[in-house]
């Protein structure tokens, strides 16, 4: 079983809801780049529990739990990482425009996996809240390659206004090409 599908286990197992995010999930949504992780979102803050990791650490997979300080954008996050660098970050959100993200997700096959991911106007609203350079290429390779990029950026407009005035101009400058 892969790390991913025993991270899924576990969140499942306890009721956190979740969602695949990141690259892995734009891959599913016609983005393909490089990655060494695969990214899950939940704004549920018992996957900060360290004991509920426990059984990981024990099999020799490094668990690293980090509690964002008030000033964090994030709750905190948690990364697995086996022996032979299969990675896992579970990130934990804190805005209630996350749990909505989590909420409206799909379920897609990841392999042998049917996984919750954030769907495409989602996972652009994440980006534009963190708001890097690879970021706003990934925004930009959706924009290139999905067919339905007028009705996404018709949804990410919608939820522009629960973003801080960075991301906001962050998405003008996208629209403008610039």
């Amino acid at each position: 079983m892969s790390l991913l599908a025993e991270v899924v286990g576990v969140l499942r197992e306890q009721g956190i809801s979740h969602a695949l995010i990141g690259a892995a999930a734009m891959a599913l949504h016609g983005v393909s780049r490089a990655t060494v992780d695969v990214d899950l979102l939940t704004v549920d803050t018992r996957a900060l529990q360290p004991n509920l990791w426990a059984a990981f650490g024990a099999r020799d997979i490094s668990v690293r739990v980090l509690e964002g300080d008030i000033d964090d954008p994030l709750a905190g996050s948690v990364r697995l990482q086996t022996p032979g660098a299969e990675i896992v970050d579970v990130v934990v959100g804190r805005y209630t425009w996350q749990e909505e993200l989590l909420e409206a997700s799909e379920q897609l096959s990841v392999g042998e996996l049917e996984i919750p991911v954030v769907r495409p106007a989602g996972l652009v609203i994440l980006k534009l809240h963190a708001g890097g350079p690879k970021d706003a290429w990934d925004i930009s390779s959706l924009a290139e390659t999905h067919e339905q990029w007028a009705t996404i950026s018709d949804e990410v407009e919608d939820l522009l206004d629960r973003l801080p005035a960075e991301s906001r101009r962050l998405w003008e400058r996208l629209q403008a090409g610039t």
